[in-house]
């Protein structure tokens, strides 16, 4: 008697284990499904993000390649140009007014381009080492900038047909150490590009 009562005393306690443990790993089932269901839906909006940020993607390439082959259509014929007519005007220090030197320089150019009207000008601005690299290419800018506007003013040369660009101190004309360096760099460089003849 006393081993059946043992007996069903086991069988009670491992009755209520499993009892207990299935209540357990329904639990942990239901956490981990709710893990799960958290973590699909968080790929579900980070696909779809994804997926907005490629549709996003793939519309600015398309306008990019519609403004490059739109670009490709203006520049052809540019391909048969060459270097008609080149110059230099000099400028003071820290300045972009033009001299009347320059003046003399930029009339030139001015009448050459009226002589080629299909010729377009590059007008490169530079400068000395004095200054920081910023503040160089800032005025180096307002040199070519002056170069330009003095072209339009005198010989309504259209601001399509003028590229202007900056280098600042990084295309010196002189080193340091040659006399008379910084003066020499303190410049605005064109070239009249115009089709070959």
């Amino acid at each position: 008697m006393k081993t059946l009562v043992v007996a069903v005393a086991l069988l009670s306690v491992v009755i209520g284990g499993c009892g207990v443990n299935k209540a357990y790993v329904e639990e942990q089932i239901q956490a981990s499904e709710g893990r799960t269901s958290a973590q699909i839906a968080a790929v579900k909006g980070t696909a779809d993000a994804n997926k907005a940020e490629v549709d996003k993607l793939k519309a600015l390439a398309n306008e990019l390649s519609t403004k490059t082959d739109m670009a490709l259509n203006r520049a052809k014929g540019f391909e048969n140009y060459q270097i008609i007519w080149q110059g230099e005007v000099n400028f003071k220090f820290d300045s972009w007014d033009i001299t009347d030197v320059a003046q003399a320089t930029l009339m030139e150019a001015g009448e050459t381009m009226e002589k080629n009207p299909a010729s377009v000008i590059e007008v490169a601005g530079h400068t000395d080492r004095t200054g920081s690299s910023k503040y160089n290419l800032l005025l180096g800018e307002k040199r070519a900038a002056a170069a330009k506007r003095f072209l339009a003013d005198h010989f309504g040369v259209s601001l399509y047909r003028m590229f202007t660009i900056s280098y600042g101190e990084d295309k010196p004309v002189a080193m340091p150490d040659e006399k008379g360096a910084a003066s020499k760099n303190r410049r605005v460089t064109l070239k009249i590009w115009g089709p070959m003849q």
